[in-house]
């Protein structure tokens, strides 16, 4: 039996319950497809805010967001961007079908610096002159690295939930440089923003 002191304890309990399962049937949830390497490992972002990329967004990672409109990028390097405006339901589930096209690039064979990125987390983005260039672990071991024509690149690596780390590499002709960090936890506010320039 319950005493009469431990019934407003319950019952502010089983109000907070309720509350939590109400937000639960409120908020929407967006689920990816994604069909090869490229679309699994390419970036999103979310009203112009980078999340992560698309293979680690499920489970405790999984995107809830209010219902409403809401534009989807998804980004991979040598790809064109696939852009999507999505429009949310309470309490339910929509499905991004990732389909990435390859872009025209040519080959430069100006790009004989080598630039190699170890950071932790290692799922972190990373950003060359302001274009998203893929993440850390694509730019980090044997036989990984980032080819760059000689000269001055900014680089940024970014991740949700943690501090970017930003710096300027100065190239000389075929040399190998190698950038190590380990990004602080901390605001978001500025990670991996959205930079509005298609990638080349």
């Amino acid at each position: 039996m319950l005493s009469r002191r431990s019934l407003p304890v319950v019952l502010a309990i089983m109000a907070l319950v309720g509350m939590v399962h109400a937000e639960d049937r409120v908020q929407s949830e967006l689920k990816f497809v994604a069909h090869n390497k490229a679309e699994k490992t390419a970036g999103v972002w979310v009203d112009g805010q980078y999340v992560g990329f698309v293979k680690e967004l499920t489970g405790d990672k999984k995107i809830v967001l209010l219902p409403g409109k809401h534009e989807v990028l998804v980004r991979q390097a040598w790809y064109k961007d696939h852009i999507e405006q999505v429009i949310l339901e309470p309490g339910q589930t929509s499905v991004v079908n990732i389909a990435l096209v390859k872009d025209q690039h040519p080959t430069s064979r100006e790009a004989t610096g080598e630039l190699k990125i170890s950071a932790t987390p290692s799922r972190a983005a990373v950003f060359v002159d302001n274009q998203f260039a893929g993440h850390v672990d694509e730019f980090d071991g044997v036989g990984k690295a980032m080819l760059l024509t000689p000269g001055r690149h900014s680089v940024r690596v970014a991740l949700p939930g943690y501090l970017p780390f930003e710096t300027v590499v100065d190239l000389r002709p075929h040399q190998k440089l190698k950038l190590q960090t380990d990004l602080v936890k901390g605001s978001i506010t500025e990670a991996g923003s959205l930079v509005n320039q298609p990638v080349q």
